[in-house]
């Protein structure tokens, strides 16, 4: 009865921008790795603020648990209604609200996808360049506080969030930052909602930091002959201060996945892909003094080139990396890994991992961003083989814990949703419970995306 209750009252707000078809319900309630799928009750679509707001405090008055949704692909069961309720999806919320140009910043609802975002900057001059190698949605980059292949040098979604417009538990709305580019005004609540993944509120607009286009653009590719090479390689250029726009690294089993995905012909051989912005004079001097460092490595077929076709199709090819890397099993899926350690500890840490994996028996490419420390393992497993799954989380806990006692994290942009509470607690320990005070305070009744994040 109080179910019935709670539809009559959203389509009250809504009409029929509620849905109850188990197609929607269930296109909802998936995953992209290994999570069962876990299907919420209702799933609505909302198109302003106040909408949100009183979906919310439809919710919170029958405690029913409220799930913010974006593109989906998110990798660590963020989506999932794992005790039902209602799946907030802002695929309709996806405008620019206002472009600043002269400020260098852009005001955008949630569920404007990064590309969409830049498609519509392109004739402006000025780009968002946080890219975590997926059409993600702004929102949703935002609650995982995303990265990716751009971070070396452009930062993460940390650094490129000026304000955030917010509904919180009990549906009230508030605004965090302004659109100044620095504040020593009270706590820094948009760093605070920026990775909470939905667990805080409901984030209904933002206010993103800009970046001019870049006059000229290079790409490049090169091979080396083992794995240490590559990433000593990357060690190098970072402390040579070669400011590359992306740096990311393939295994040669990568390598092999994204070959048959695209049919590219790379040798397989650890590779490097990386891109150079800035002026005509500066990408070229970039590209001579990055060719320079690799020679050192041993590094094969460096070759860069400045045309448009080839950069798209460089980075089409790693944007499917995972997609390619899940062709190495076809129908199975995948548990993922994705820590971060410091630059100097990158060789180790990914040496450690292959080990780890060769060990266990596992099919799994090592692929990242490793220009700032953050690679990630695709532990290619059959979700129905529990001993093959045991295997995979064990790998995965151990990745992480080593990455720990480097001075690393559990997470460099996937977050820690289902997959990764327990490695929550031994990365932050005490703190821990400072944020679970800081959830209490603002979801007293836990219907923001329960069971993520937290143990309990």
């Amino acid at each position: 009865m109080e179910a019935k209750t709670v539809i009559s009252a959203l389509k009250s707000v809504l009409s029929d921008r509620v849905s109850l078809s188990d197609a929607d319900r269930a296109n909802h309630g998936g995953s992209e790795t290994w999570f069962a799928p876990a299907p919420p009750d209702i799933v609505v679509y909302p198109e302003t603020t106040e909408e949100v707001s009183q979906i919310v405090v439809i919710c919170a008055a029958h405690n029913m648990p409220v799930i913010g949704y974006g593109a989906g692909t998110s990798l660590e069961g963020h989506t999932s209604a794992i005790h039902g309720g209602v799946c907030v999806d802002f695929s309709r919320m996806n405008k620019v609200l206002q472009v600043n140009d002269q400020d260098l910043s852009v005001c955008v609802q949630p569920g404007i996808t990064r590309e969409d975002l830049n498609e519509d900057l392109r004739a402006t001059g000025l780009m968002f360049p946080v890219d975590p190698g997926a059409n993600a949605s702004i929102g949703g980059m935002a609650s995982t506080r995303a990265s990716g292949t751009t971070a070396v040098r452009y930062g993460t979604m940390r650094d490129n969030i000026l304000a955030m417009e917010v509904v919180l538990a009990d549906g009230r709305v508030i605004q965090t930052g302004t659109a100044a580019r620095k504040s020593a005004s009270g706590y820094d609540l948009t760093a605070l909602f920026c990775g909470a993944e939905g667990t805080l509120g409901l984030i209904t607009e933002l206010t993103l930091r800009l970046h001019g286009q870049p006059e000229a653009v290079a790409a490049a590719v090169c091979s080396f002959s083992d794995m240490d090479a590559a990433v000593n390689a990357v060690i190098t250029t970072v402390q040579c201060a070669i400011p590359m726009a992306r740096i990311e690294f393939l295994d040669s089993l990568a390598v092999e996945a994204v070959n048959k995905d695209a049919d590219l012909g790379l040798p397989i051989q650890p590779h490097l892909l990386v891109e150079f912005h800035g002026s005509d004079q500066s990408v070229t001097e970039q590209a001579e003094r990055f060719g320079d460092v690799i020679a050192d490595f041993g590094a094969g077929g460096f070759d860069w080139s400045s045309k448009s076709e080839d950069r798209k199709r460089l980075w089409a090819m790693r944007h499917r990396a995972y997609y390619a890397c899940l062709g190495l099993r076809p129908g199975k899926t995948a548990v993922v890994t994705d820590i971060c350690v410091p630059v100097s500890r990158l060789a180790e840490a990914v040496r450690f991992a292959r080990e780890l994996i060769d060990a266990a028996g596992l099919v799994a490419p090592i692929l990242g961003h490793v220009g700032d420390g953050n690679f990630h393992a695709i532990l290619l497993i059959d979700p129905k083989d529990e001993t093959e799954l045991a295997r995979a989380k064990s790998v995965s806990h151990q990745m992480v814990e080593h990455a720990l006692s480097v001075g690393g994290t559990a997470t460099g942009e996937h977050g820690i949703g289902m997959g990764k509470m327990d490695l929550l607690h031994q990365e932050h320990g005490a703190a821990v419970d400072v944020m679970q005070s800081m959830k209490l305070a603002l979801d007293p009744k836990n219907i923001m995306n329960p069971g993520k994040m937290f143990l309990t």
